[in-house]
């Protein structure tokens, strides 16, 4: 698509994202998979649509108030992506856009509110778990709760798991090998801080050796997904420096995590640490990945018995992260495993972030139609590689009366090697499901 962006006035980020408009031809092969399109009928909530926007923005033709609002409704799944035949970079484009309406566009009071009270709570996990406490209790006096802050006090989930720490170095179980770093992420370790544990147990059980960097943050994409670059760019630094370059691979075990940290290039564009940040994000794996790659070295056996299992991709690891054969390989090698598949399965279950608090009407009905396809599959269980796409799906699963269990890939894995565990974890998960109904 021809142009006339001014990418120096768009500073650093303005030659990506003027390379993102340039490449889109305005075919249209974005619309199926965009689920903004589906949900709302209308071009300009389309990849296609928004890029058109974008571009009339950058070149001074259109005010940044008449696009924001469709901005705004982009999910940022990058479904749009592997849909496209000419291989527009979406991603390059709308977080920095997003940065720079940041700056442009003043927000309303009580979007600004529900902004800090996010970026000053989920990317600490000690913040985040003092919040939802609060929370919890606020939720008996929300007739007098700000209309803005509502949406934060219906996601929080009944209970919360305890916390739980990891140790700096977990060494492999039997021959060494590989050896990983693992980022234990903020708002995971509150709402299920179960998933690093059985990370780090599979992972060791397969023979790698898990170190945890006791310096390491927040990945950033909270803040960089919602405008806010300067912090983006201080977890993205944070964790440059925490994790040690001598090991096999950085493993995540959040979706949304992995894909911020393989932005960090993007992020840190035009400073001094942006060599730093190319070489550090092909260090970054998703663990599913790294773990189909080494092999397992010892099959799951299984639950004794037959067990349907549904995988729901995370849009950040299969669009993002080109991660969707792996996950599926995994949970196929445990023993008496049915896998099931969702239909239209690149629809994005409305969770992406913040999404939930800006957006709530379009995430609750994405979120729904999710629970309802998982719910057509015939599964028993439900895995996937992303705590916001479970802590979703757990909540519209549970509000349609469904017993159906969600665990991460990790997890299931885990669980596979050790049953007992998994009949526990059985009994606690149904507890969670009768409280939430």
């Amino acid at each position: 698509m021809l142009h006339s962006i001014n990418t120096k006035e768009a500073g650093p980020l303005g030659e990506p994202m003027a390379h993102a408009v340039q490449a889109c031809v305005h075919c249209g092969f974005c619309l199926a998979a965009c689920p903004t399109y589906g949900e709302l009928g209308q071009e300009m909530d389309t990849p296609r649509g928004r890029i058109v926007l974008m571009k009339q923005v950058l070149e001074g033709t259109l005010p940044w108030a008449a696009a924001q609002p469709h901005i705004d409704r982009c999910l940022g799944c990058l479904a749009c992506e592997p849909a496209c035949p000419s291989g527009v970079p979406y991603r390059d484009l709308i977080s920095p856009f997003r940065v720079l309406a940041r700056s442009k566009l003043p927000r309303a009071p009580g979007a600004r509110l529900q902004h800090f009270l996010a970026a000053q709570t989920l990317p600490y996990p000690a913040r985040f778990r003092a919040a939802a406490v609060m929370g919890r209790a606020a939720k008996s006096f929300q007739r007098l709760v700000p209309k803005a802050l509502k949406p934060m006090l219906d996601l929080l989930p009944d209970t919360l798991p305890p916390a739980q720490t990891w140790p700096a170095m977990t060494p492999a179980r039997g021959p060494r090998r590989a050896r990983v770093a693992l980022l234990t992420g903020c708002a995971q370790q509150v709402l299920d801080p179960d998933i690093n544990t059985a990370t780090i147990e599979v992972l060791s059980r397969n023979g790698v050796e898990v170190h945890v960097p006791a310096g390491q943050g927040c990945c950033g994409g909270l803040a960089w997904h919602t405008g806010d670059l300067r912090a983006a760019q201080a977890f993205a630094r944070r964790n440059l420096d925490a994790f040690p370059r001598d090991l096999d691979a950085i493993v995540t075990n959040a979706a949304g995590c992995g894909s911020a940290m393989h932005e960090y290039h993007l992020i840190l564009r035009g400073t001094e640490d942006e060599a730093r940040a190319e070489t550090f994000r092909h260090a970054v794996v998703d663990v599913s990945r790294f773990l189909a790659r080494l092999g397992l070295g010892e099959t799951p056996a299984g639950w004794g018995g037959p067990r349907r299992i549904v995988y729901q991709d995370a849009c950040h690891l299969l669009n993002a992260q080109r991660v969707g054969r792996e996950p599926r390989d995994l949970l196929r090698a445990i023993a008496g495993v049915e896998l099931k598949e969702l239909a239209e399965p690149h629809l994005c279950c409305g969770s992406a972030g913040t999404y939930n608090l800006d957006q709530p009407a379009i995430a609750a009905s994405l979120g729904e139609k999710k629970a309802r396809a998982i719910m057509a599959t015939g599964a028993e269980l439900v895995a996937s590689g992303n705590i916001g796409c479970l802590t979703q799906l757990r909540s519209h699963l549970a509000r349609l009366g469904s017993s159906i269990q969600l665990r991460h890939t990790m997890q299931v894995l885990r669980d596979a090697y050790s049953p007992e565990r998994s009949e526990q974890v059985s009994a606690t998960e149904s507890g969670r499901a009768r409280d939430r109904r």
